[in-house]
């Protein structure tokens, strides 16, 4: 009887290499999809403030799985590398170059690092240069771009400590810049590995309610702690242009740096003990200071307990002062936030939140001069008299916008706009901002009008716009609105509004993004300014169309639908597909039913597209609508599997009734909290041949205090943490699923054991089912190999079990594999 338990626990948790698993080295996808992944990228483009000269960053579309080997330590909440000190995770871009608006070509930026390895921009306060790092094999650089002769020069060695935020700040004479660097007396890492305990790790509960998500990369013992000092300690040292360095301040676990508008001033932020096991580092106890920006101290402006527990609910927040940042609009005087209810939603009062103002030198209490009904969440300014601020409240998806006079608090705000931040076709669109005397953004005003850029989202379609609004009536007038019906434009900012000139994005499904200056008073006025090619021409002649339906409710749904090059609509042939999905909450049916979806957003297939397989004879229906909707006193969650598949057989349905599919040979699939999706759908229903979940959360009791949009914890509504885990009706899956998860999964929740665990309990009940555990992937996969593998994965996937339904080649059902794409098991 023994010998047999064994047995039949070494299948259920693969302790025998003999049991399902497979030696697997990376593959690679078929040429249909290949040739649509080793693609060059276009550049990212940063625009200076008065749209006069535009810089491009040019990087490779992914990392290789050896840079994602490079060693990591998991602390706090952060990923770093202990050899370079930078994030383990950051993204690096390989050139520069730079381009006047008026010229066709641009400038190669001369003197770059070889083999770059480029982040960390920041521009100059006169935006005439660009500091950047350069992460080489000892460690982090800065360096700095001169933008009109497109040269650059290393200010610094290999020193400074790129672990937290704010890693550099330019003076604002653009003369230096403020960065973080290694102290001199940093002490040795320890080793994790081969350090031996002094004893056992205790934590304690003492009484108080601490209801956290289910954060990872969290401290777990002394030895972490240890670590997560030494890599997070810098010191405060100015550097000029020519590299001269002069130490600023001394070390400490620095966080947030910021200058006063003009220049004087230097809020920063450091973190002290004690550290947490329970939550990340940016709930851990700070300090917050002012000094001069010669380094003298001022003033204390902030002191935060570590923040463990906190009132339930997502709109809980800390009592004491938070948001701290500088008025935009004046010298040097700090803003900050209090909570009026304790920080606890429960708690019923007429406002949430109150704000205040600290001029220097920045002691004792500020001046009250805005209470919020709703909680703050931001403040645009203007000028002396004038300011907009916002509030929100996440249970009723309600916002206002106010305007209010911070010269007198006595004077009530009057609100602006007060709706349902879900209702797109209601979105009055954000204010246009401009730069001040102090460098600072602030909301551009003439003549008591401010202006408006909005998406313009319709019934009828989408149609960006340009309003006018009359800061004393609230009244709007249009000045401008896109005609498009065959191209998508996308208002990104207005340059000059005196003369009416904005920069736009204009695009179609086969035409690349590119930037234009148009004179919104003359339509036919329309400037290039960048001229980038479709690097995806294989896909320009797929169909694609935006297509709206019905669910069983008479909710209108909708999804982007895309048919093979060449298919016969007038002849329509039944093809394979493909649904791909993510479902989102909503706290009305008004809002669910809106249409964001734009026929003419460029076609661009990323790492985790479905359109790929357009190309190897498949429907896709993709970002298919999947609402769950709770009014009233309803929850969405409640009736969460109810709403799933309705809306899985409304877009089956749908594309049926055009007469291109099979409906019997349809597969589903999602990322994330589409992959749970994915998981319920096949569990809970018939519709579908197949599925793929990448990275998802299948055991909800795994985040016992809330996930995803539901706040309630597990105690308060255990029925319904049971209901949406597919791990509990593991027994009902009749359909094969593909599962796909990265095995150093950060994101909150979705821990990789999540995929072990449910493909465990798959396999004990006989589902046909098939694991991949990604080495070294995050929850998005990153490095070429891990991608080009996936898809392969799910080619293959897709191939046998919905394609070719019914024609396996001889594997019984029942039989499940897993496999690791490595060198070695």
């Amino acid at each position: 009887m023994k010998k047999v338990f064994l047995s039949l626990l070494s299948v259920i948790c693969f302790t025998g290499p003999t049991f399902g698993q497979e030696n697997l080295t990376y593959q690679k996808p078929p040429q249909e999809i290949l040739e649509l992944v080793d693609v060059p990228l276009a550049p990212s483009t940063l625009i200076d403030s008065k749209a006069e000269r535009i810089v491009f960053l040019y990087r490779d579309q992914f990392k290789s799985i050896a840079e994602l080997s490079e060693e990591e330590m998991r602390l706090g909440g952060l990923r770093i590398n202990p050899v370079t000190n930078i994030s383990s995770r950051a993204t690096y871009y390989n050139n520069i170059m730079v381009k006047d608006m008026k010229a066709s070509e641009p400038t190669q930026v001369k003197g770059l690092p070889e083999n770059p390895r480029l982040t960390n921009f920041s521009w100059s306060p006169d935006e005439s240069k660009m500091a950047f790092t350069h992460t080489t094999s000892e460690g982090v650089e800065l360096w700095v771009a001169n933008l009109q002769t497109a040269t650059a020069k290393k200010l610094t060695g290999p020193n400074l400590n790129s672990n937290m935020r704010d890693v550099l700040n330019w003076y604002k004479d653009n003369s230096a810049i403020l960065v973080k660097m290694l102290p001199q007396d940093r002490k040795k890492l320890i080793n994790p590995e081969t350090s031996v305990p002094t004893g056992p790790t205790v934590s304690v509960s003492d009484g108080k309610e601490a209801q956290n998500r289910t954060y990872q990369d969290l401290l777990k013992n002394p030895t972490d702690e240890f670590n997560f000092e030494q890599l997070a300690r810098a010191e405060l040292v100015k550097v000029d242009l020519n590299g001269k360095t002069s130490k600023w301040l001394e070390p400490k676990m620095y966080d947030d740096i910021s200058f006063s508008p003009d220049g004087n001033y230097v809020m920063v932020s450091h973190i002290k003990k004690p550290f947490s096991y329970l939550v990340p580092y940016y709930r851990f106890p700070s300090e917050t200071m002012v000094f001069t920006k010669e380094g003298k101290l001022v003033n204390q402006v902030n002191q935060v307990p570590l923040t463990e527990d906190l009132p339930k609910g997502f709109m809980a927040e800390r009592e004491g002062r938070r948001n701290l940042s500088w008025r935009s609009d004046a010298p040097a005087t700090l803003v900050y936030v209090e909570a009026l209810d304790g920080g606890d939603p429960e708690k019923e009062v007429d406002f949430r939140d109150e704000v205040f103002l600290l001029k220097a030198p920045f002691k004792g209490e500020g001046k009250p001069i805005l209470k919020t009904k709703d909680r703050f969440s931001g403040i645009l300014w203007g000028d002396e008299n004038i300011a907009i601020a916002y509030d929100y409240w996440w249970n009723n998806r309600n916002t206002r916008t106010y305007i209010f006079d911070p010269s007198n608090p006595s004077q009530q705000p009057r609100v602006l706009f007060d709706r349902n931040y879900q209702d797109r076709y209601s979105d009055p669109g954000g204010f246009v901002r401009e730069k001040n005397k102090y460098g600072q953004q602030v909301l551009k005003i003439i003549d008591d009008n401010a202006f408006l850029l909005g998406d313009g989202f319709t019934p009828e379609g989408q149609y960006p716009f340009v309003d006018r609004l009359d800061l004393e009536t609230g009244e709007t007038e249009r000045l401008y609105q896109s005609s498009y019906n065959n191209k998508k434009e996308t208002l990104v900012e207005a340059i000059d509004m005196e003369e009416g000139e904005i920069l736009v994005r204009i695009e179609t499904a086969t035409e690349y993004p590119n930037y234009f200056i148009r004179d919104i008073d003359n339509e036919e006025d329309l400037t290039r300014v960048t001229s980038f090619e479709n690097p995806f021409k294989s896909l320009q002649d797929v169909t694609k169309e935006v297509i709206t339906y019905e669910r069983e409710d008479g909710l209108e749904l909708n999804g982007t639908l895309y048919l093979p090059a060449g298919y016969d609509k007038e002849n329509p042939q039944k093809l394979p597909m493909i649904v791909w999905a993510y479902p989102r909450e909503y706290k009305d049916k008004n809002s669910a039913s809106q249409n964001t979806s734009n026929a003419n957003d460029f076609t661009y297939p990323y790492y985790g597209s479905p359109i790929y397989w357009v190309n190897r004879g498949y429907v896709v229906l993709d970002d298919a609508s999947f609402p769950i909707v709770g009014e009233g006193e309803e929850e969405p969650n409640d009736s969460f599997r109810k709403q799933l598949v309705a809306n899985g057989k409304a877009a089956i349905d749908a594309v049926d009734e055009m007469g291109y599919i099979d409906r019997d040979r349809v597969a589903v699939g999602g990322h994330s909290y589409g992959a749970f999706m994915t998981a319920n759908l096949l569990s809970h229903s018939n519709l579908f041949a197949a599925g793929i979940a990448r990275s998802g959360a299948y055991n909800r009791t795994l985040t016992p205090f809330g996930f995803q949009s539901e706040e309630r914890n597990y105690w308060e509504a255990p029925e319904v943490y049971y209901n949406m885990s597919p791990f509990m009706h593991a027994d009902k899956m009749k359909t094969p699923l593909l599962l796909i998860h990265g095995e150093a999964d950060n994101n909150s929740g979705t821990y990789p054991m999540q995929s072990e665990r449910y493909f465990n309990a798959l396999k004990g009940l006989g589902a046909t089912a098939r694991l991949v555990m990604l080495p070294k992937e995050s929850h998005g996969y990153s490095a070429k190999e891990s991608v080009l593998h996936v898809l392969w994965e799910q080619d293959q996937w897709l191939e046998k079990y919905v394609k070719n339904k019914g024609q396996e080649d001889g594997t019984e059902d029942g039989k499940i594999e897993q496999q690791t794409p490595q060198l070695q098991n």
